[in-house]
């Protein structure tokens, strides 16, 4: 059994007592070798942290070829007290077993890759310090997400991945058919299709998320949803994941308590548990980090109406390459300019106008305004979106009406609203966007592990 006698390297810089002698497997970071000796730096991905090797080759037998980066190996040696900078233990080798070769060919090489040419191996990018970084806060905050709302009693659902409703009304939704694209299919009805009606993958859990919150109280669904988005801007891919939980008997104001804790809870834990990812990303991306993680954890959330917001960007609209509007949403440079400027912090922006957001939005007693929130950050713009969903049937019908719903494919979604309707609320959040803000990437293809996007699948 390869486990039995296996240290893991997050242990064996940690908690394994000095002179214990202990057994490693990993990948050669990096290696070097002179007449006398050779060095490794090894990692299994259990730490951010590798564990040198130190191998005198007068004792241990080692070719040059056998300590190439890259390498997957097995070391068996004792753990000393190490007098280099940046570690404070290592091993001195007694056993050295290549597991893995690899060759001159091996692409990630120790000098420094562009992230542009690491996109070409998918498959290896895993290996580097940058991508072991994104990787570890990735996991993280995964974690993070589902222990905030299993703690507070919220049941995980899972929604369906293929849809024939467009709950963001954006039409980008990706078209699933089994017939032949490329043959006539002239003659044929949705009738001759696998589900016998248009089927899509969902841009979206939350329509369905709504049902099961409408019986089960709070849930909250972390799943990959797709969007037809031909944007090939570094802030666009085709298959992202997003958290959306929905919860009953929740009101605006709960909804935008919720928001904050939920965002301050999930950024403290990453916080506490990559500070080394987030100090190495900090310092090989050029972003202040810290600063950014302070912005949620440290600062209370500002709030503003969507009018006041409109209000403060034309005092200053000349700024702005597109002019502010009242009949339109906010833009990227807008939400820049009210968390970077204005607020220096995250601000929920509420109570938009009804006539260019989603049906489902709850009404307000104004009859103009939806109770809608997003809430912006620092140097992303939007992060989270929610509302409070519209509960009462006739309203939601009209409103469906207005923006040209079919109502045969919603007739299951009103239908909730018809038999024991209870007031709700939900928000969706950007998993990825959120990856974006606190690892400092630039490109969201160097966040998702294999990136979709238009023209290209890595």
């Amino acid at each position: 059994m390869i486990n039995k006698d296996r240290t893991r390297i997050k242990d064996a810089v940690t908690v394994t007592p000095v002179d214990s002698v202990i057994t490693v497997f990993g990948w050669l970071r990096t290696g070097r070798a002179s007449k006398k000796m050779a060095f490794g730096e090894l990692n299994d991905g259990s730490t951010f942290k590798s564990l040198q090797l130190v191998i005198d080759r007068g004792e241990v037998a080692i070719e040059k070829k056998d300590i190439l980066a890259g390498t997957c190996v097995k070391a068996t040696g004792k753990i000393v007290d190490s007098p280099g900078q940046g570690q404070s233990r290592e091993m001195q080798v007694s056993k050295f077993e290549v597991i893995g070769p690899v060759d001159d060919a091996y692409p990630i090489q120790k000098k420094k890759t562009s992230l542009e040419f690491l996109r070409e191996y998918p498959h290896l990018r895993g290996r580097t310090r940058t991508f072991l970084a994104v990787n570890r806060v990735r996991n993280a905050l995964s974690w993070a997400i589902h222990s905030f709302f299993q703690k507070r009693g919220f049941s995980y659902a899972h929604t369906p991945l293929i849809t024939s409703s467009d709950c963001e009304g954006a039409g980008e939704m990706f078209r699933l058919t089994t017939l032949d694209p490329f043959k006539d299919n002239s003659d044929l009805s949705y009738k001759d299709d696998f589900f016998s009606q248009p089927a899509f993958m969902t841009v979206s859990g939350q329509l369905e998320g709504e049902t099961a919150a409408l019986g089960q109280g709070e849930i909250y669904t972390f799943g990959p949803t797709f969007r037809a988005d031909p944007s090939e801007t570094p802030r666009h891919v085709a298959e992202f994941w997003m958290i959306e939980p929905e919860m009953a008997f929740y009101d605006f104001e709960d909804l935008l308590e919720l928001m904050e804790a939920f965002l301050k809870d999930v950024t403290t834990y990453v916080k506490n548990e990559c500070s080394d990812e987030i100090a190495f990303l900090q310092k090989s991306s050029g972003f202040d980090l810290e600063d950014r993680v302070s912005a949620i954890v440290d600062r209370k959330f500002s709030r503003i109406t969507f009018k006041e917001a409109y209000e403060k960007l034309m005092e200053v609209a000349d700024k702005f390459e597109i002019k502010p509007d009242l009949t339109s949403d906010l833009g990227t440079e807008h939400e820049r300019y009210l968390t970077d400027e204005v607020f220096n912090g995250p601000v929920f922006v509420t109570d938009y106008p009804s006539s260019f957001k989603p049906f489902y939005m709850k009404l307000s007693e104004d009859g103009e305004t939806v109770k809608a929130v997003d809430l912006l950050v620092p140097v992303v713009g939007e992060m989270v979106g929610g509302s409070q969903r519209e509960e009462i049937f006739d309203v939601l019908k009209k409103r469906s009406i207005e923006q040209g719903l079919d109502l045969d494919t919603y007739d299951w979604y009103l239908q909730t609203r018809r038999w024991g309707s209870a007031p709700h609320s939900g928000f969706g959040l950007g998993f990825d966007r959120m990856m974006f803000y606190l690892t400092g990437m630039k490109n969201l293809r160097d966040i998702l592990p294999y990136p979709r996007c238009k023209g290209q699948m890595y």
